[in-house]
This record gives C-alpha cells, structure tokens and sequence, in this order.
C-alpha cells in the first residue's frame, strides 16, 4: 500500500492511497465463492447455483461492497501510518477502476489542531458554590402551592394576584382588532402573563365593567399593527377570581407522590430535588467559566471549520421554529459563538488526553440515577440508556467534561463565589 499526504490548507488534508488491484479482486471471489454455499436462487438446488450466475446475478454488488470495506480498512491503515487524527469521516473519491495493477483513492479531510502546552495554572477561575436552606425550601414550597391554586369567583373589585376574565377591541388610526366584535382573553394580574399598562389598566375593575383606556403597547408586541403604538382599548370585564391556596398538609403532600402524606418526607423530598439542581446548576456554570477562560487564553488555535459549521448550525436552529432550517445569515452570525464552543470543547479534551482522565463511572451511574429520578418510570429510563450506545456516550461524555472542569478548578487560581440558591438558578440578567 502506497500513501501520501497533500496539506491543502491549515487542517485540511488530502490523502491519496494505492493498494494493489490483486488485493481487491482475491476479495471478490472469495465473497463470491462463499455466497456459492448461501445463496438460494430459483431453480437451483440450495450451494448449486453456478459461481458465473452468482458473478452475473450479485457480481457488481459485491465488488461494490468489497470496494467499500477495503477502502475503509486501507484508510485506518494509512491514518495510523501517518499519525493523522481526522476530526470527522473524510469525503472520498474514487473510480474503482484498477490502473497499472492499483486501485487508488483520494480521501478529503479536517485534522485534529497541533495544541500548545497547556497550562492551567495561569487560569483565574471563579467557582460558584451554595447551599440549600430552609429558607430556599419555605420559598419552593410557596410555589409548588401557587402552582396548585384554585380561584373563586368574587364581586369586589379586582387587585394583584386575581384572575380577570374580559373582552377587548383595539383602535390604532385606521386599524382594528379584532375587525369586528371583541377578543376575550385572561390573565392572573401581576404575572407578567400581560404588559404593566394591561395589568394596571384592569386592576381595580368589578364585574361587568365596562371602560375605556389610552394603551401604550410595547414596541415587541406580538401584534406588529398595534406594536409600539397608543391605542384605544375598550374593555368589558367579564369575571374576576381571586386565588385560594391549598394547605400545607397530608392531601397536598400526596399530590408529589408522597403516597402516605408525611409532611417531613415531603419537606425532605423538596430539599433533595433542589439540591439535585442547584448541583447541575453549579457544575454548568464551573464547565461554563473554564471553558471561556480556556478558548480566551487559547484564541490562536486553529479549529476545524467542519465542526464550527456544524455547531453554528446547531446554535442558529435553537432560534427559528422547531422543524425549520436556519437562514444563512443566521448561521453567519452565530460563527463565532461557534468558533469558542468548538475551540473549548476540543481544549477541553486535550486535557483530558493529556493528562489521562478516564470517565468515573461512579459519576455516570449518579448522574443516570439523577436523570432517571425525574420520570414517573425511573427504571425504564435506566434501561434506555443503556441499552442505546448513543445516548450512554452522550452521557459519558457530559460526565468527562465535568471532570476535566473540577481538574481545572483545582489546578487553575481559582476562587470560590459564595452565593445563594436564588443567585445561582436565576442570576442578575438572566
């Protein structure tokens, strides 16, 4: 076997390999004969049928399909003899045809990047750490009972924390909504459900009211004909509720499966599934914090434009419609974004590389329990897992990239960032 490699620019490679047409065409009859023992054809008896039938019948299939494998195994071959780490299969192209006793190949692809020694220790890392309090589990627990609050319908006049049912039309200069009659909608007042001018326009509002007002409607509204224009509303209030929220005790427990109602179960049950979260919380903005310091201080580092494709793909299809494709310029635009993530992610498993970090199946076993633990079945959830080799790698890989961000953590000059439990799940800005 002949190779030889052709550097077409700064990770991209071509590499065009020659292996003897002998090779190729002994591989043929031996598929071929094989099939003569297998192969069932009408009238024939079974391991009868003629090898020049099988070679008239199957003779271009198979010496497509050992064309296949052959070029498979020559082209792990020649990636070890040359040391070459292609970061995706390359696009090969060949016409099959034996030239002077050869076969030959060219194969089209990106290589892993040449990295610089890296040394953690120059990193500033901030590590976020928190605990839960009782606090934190009064405050859930509030929220769990707004989540299961009933309304009762009363006559007063409605405040903040009420449910308003109404009708509405809506004038701006020649436009109208709807074109005739009333649109009737809903809202809890202060949930944010509505915009401020809404919410304080039908506060203090009774029963069968009805009113006008001068409505200054955001420049986002999902209606662009009224978005950003004062319009007149004319209202009718329909009903107002007021909320009513269950008790603290043995029928609510069981409402989260609290099978025998034991509030300190309950309590404890709480406590655990916040602490589950604050735990991947923290860790994503540890893994978060290593990786932009690690792409910043390692800006230089060629990356593979394949993968920086494909993630800016990725990233421009979390903002269109689920089933649509991205428009280029939305592509375009997520580039650099793409650039860090894939720069990171690869910095990130140089070091794992390097300094041979073996995934903790330990942690992969937690971490599928945790997973598992927020299905109504957790024990299906398991056997998906593993049983799909692809979903376990996903997995596994999420587990080695924790890793490698605690190994950073603890080689880098990091320093700890005491917050609380709100601080870290809803931080300023987010």
């Amino acid at each position: 076997m002949q190779v030889s490699v052709e550097n077409v620019g700064k990770l991209e490679r071509k590499l065009t390999v020659k292996f003897p047409a002998e090779r190729f065409e002994s591989q043929v009859s031996a598929r071929i004969a094989e099939m003569g023992s297998t192969v069932r054809l009408k009238g024939f008896r079974p391991g009868k049928v003629p090898t020049t039938v099988i070679q008239q019948r199957f003779g271009a299939q198979v010496r497509g399909e050992v064309l296949s494998d052959l070029i498979g195994t020559t082209l792990r071959e020649a990636f070890d003899q040359e040391n070459l780490r292609p970061v995706a299969n390359p696009s090969v192209d060949t016409t099959g045809t034996p030239e002077n006793g050869e076969i030959s190949y060219t194969a089209t692809f990106e290589v892993m990047p040449e990295f610089p020694a890296i040394d953690v220790t120059t990193l500033a890392v901030q590590r976020p750490a928190s605990e839960v309090t009782e606090a934190d589990i009064e405050k859930m627990i509030e929220t769990l009972r707004q989540q299961r609050r009933s309304f009762d319908e009363v006559e007063r006049a409605s405040k903040e924390g009420d449910f308003v049912m109404f009708e509405y039309s809506a004038e701006a200069g020649d436009y109208r909504f709807p074109a005739e009659g009333q649109e009737r909608a809903g809202s809890v007042l202060g949930s944010g459900t509505l915009f401020k001018a809404l919410d304080d326009a039908l506060t203090g509002r009774s029963a069968a009211e009805e009113f006008s007002a001068d409505i200054d409607f955001p420049t986002d509204f999902r209606n662009e004909s009224l978005a950003g224009k004062t319009s007149k509303v004319a209202f009718k209030v329909i009903k107002v509720q007021e909320p009513k929220l269950p008790e603290v005790d043995a029928e609510f427990a069981k409402l989260f499966g609290i099978a025998d109602g034991d509030l300190e179960t309950f309590r404890k049950e709480v406590r655990a599934n916040l602490e589950r979260e604050l735990k991947a919380t923290l860790m994503g903005r540890l893994k978060a914090e290593v990786a932009e310091k690690l792409a910043d201080t390692y800006a230089e580092v060629d990356v593979p434009n394949l993968m920086v494709q494909s993630e800016a793909r990725a990233l421009a299809a979390g903002s269109v419609p689920k089933g649509q494709q991205p428009p280029p310029q939305l592509i375009e635009a997520a580039m650099p974004m793409a650039r860090k993530r894939v720069l990171a992610g690869l910095l990130m498993g140089e070091i794992a590389r390097k300094n041979e970090l073996v995934v903790d199946r330990k942690r992969v076993a937690e971490q599928l329990a945790a997973i598992a633990s927020t299905y109504e079945e957790p024990e299906q959830v398991i056997e998906l897992y593993n049983s799909d080799p692809q979903l376990m790698s996903g997995l596994q890989n999420r587990v080695m990239e924790d890793q490698v961000a605690e190994w950073v953590a603890e080689h880098a000059s990091t320093t700890v960032q005491n917050l609380s439990f709100d601080e870290v799940m809803r931080p300023a800005g987010a």
